[in-house]
């Protein structure tokens, strides 16, 4: 008997089979590569912040600078001050100072910075100054690694934190001995860079790869023509720069922006130490292994036992204590981690054993000087 089909129940069926063959397809069609510009790989080597020092005092504090007799060098600094203001101070005369404080003042000089443009700086106190909110930085020369003054930085300080104390009670939160000075630095000195040297420079990537180097190379010369760009190492990539140095601006700015496509990068397990994070990227894979793991305990109760002695005895009271230990081993069982091929896997394999992020941390030790973790583990 022939059965007549329903075109709304044909259209369904087609439907649920298109979606059924979409939804196969994602399983083996190829992924597109994971690209990135080249901005976010690499930077022009010799084109870097540098980092400025300089020692200064902050005054204006209420009461809760240095305690000059602990702190000498707050005062010699105040008294040098003070000379090169005109001021003389006699001999022999201590300074019971509460409203002032040594610190040391950094700041982070930009890449092409010009005389006159202002930069932000931190203030950190250098002696046992309460806070530091309230206070004023004096001018503070502030110096490069040569020893040459980069900038001048004075100004108020803004301090995050905040506290209170009272009847010998104290509440503090966040810290009140480091504030900032927003824009409290004048740049006095530029420091030159390569852009303007040479007929070439070299792109330094954030990391080791010959695979990222080649491709960065190839890029650059898909774009700018063959020859432009040559991969050096892993790390660094020579780029010939146009012979106009007006044109070398223009040039970089087209070449940063490149799409340039990323290899799979190398296996790593990173573990930190002090808070038992353990992070795995993609290409970790595990070989087939067995581990054995189990937990020892120790317990230790301690209770006081008071001897009392009789009525008229002339004895006296004494207290002892009597310790109670206890050692208590889980039975560990051997567990068999198969070889994974997937981070997914991995992840599975050491959920199994049931350890805690502490616990993990050893175990993935041991399972990398098996030769079974096939990945670089770096401990921070």
């Amino acid at each position: 008997m022939h059965r007549r089909h329903d075109p709304a129940d044909l259209l369904l069926r087609l439907v649920i089979g298109a979606g059924l063959l979409i939804a196969s397809t994602a399983l083996w069609w190829p992924q597109p590569a994971q690209a990135a510009r080249l901005k976010d790989l690499a930077a022009v080597q010799g084109v870097r912040s540098n980092q400025l020092v300089g020692y200064g005092l902050v005054v204006g504090l209420d009461g809760t600078g240095d305690q000059t007799t602990q702190t000498p060098f707050t005062t010699q600094s105040l008294n040098a001050m003070l000379q090169q203001l005109g001021v003389t101070v006699p001999p022999g005369t201590s300074m019971q100072l509460r409203n002032v404080a040594a610190v040391l003042v950094t700041a982070s000089l930009p890449p092409f910075a010009q005389p006159g443009q202002q930069i932000d700086v931190n203030v950190s106190s250098l002696g046992n100054a309460k806070s530091l909110r309230g206070g004023t930085l004096i001018a503070t020369p502030l110096k490069g690694a040569d020893g040459q003054i980069y900038g001048l930085a004075q100004g108020n300080l803004i301090v995050g934190g905040a506290g209170a104390s009272a009847g010998g009670s104290k509440v503090q939160v966040n810290s009140l001995n480091a504030g900032r000075v927003p824009g409290g630095a004048t740049v006095e000195r530029a420091v030159a860079t390569p852009l303007a040297q040479g007929d070439a420079i070299q792109l330094g990537l954030e990391a080791d790869d010959y695979s990222t180097a080649r491709e960065v190379a190839r890029t650059i010369n898909a774009k700018m023509g063959d020859g432009t760009a040559q991969a050096l190492d892993g790390r660094r990539v020579q780029v010939r720069m146009p012979a106009d140095t007006h044109a070398r601006v223009g040039f970089l700015a087209d070449i940063e922006n490149l799409e340039i496509k990323l290899a799979a990068p190398s296996a790593k397990v990173v573990v930190n130490a002090r808070t038992g994070s353990v992070v795995v990227n993609q290409a970790v894979t595990l070989g087939a292994c067995a581990v054995a793991h189990g937990s020892l305990s120790v317990t230790i109760n301690s209770q006081p036992v008071i001897s009392q002695p009789g009525p008229l005895s002339g004895g006296r009271t004494v207290v002892t204590e009597s310790a109670d230990i206890a050692i208590k081993q889980q039975a560990g069982s051997l567990i068999q981690l198969p070889g994974g091929t997937q981070l997914t896997d991995v992840v599975k394999a050491l959920n199994a054993l049931g350890a805690t992020p502490q616990e993990l941390l050893a175990i993935l030790q041991a399972i990398k000087a098996a030769g079974a973790l096939n990945a670089e583990l770096e401990v921070i």
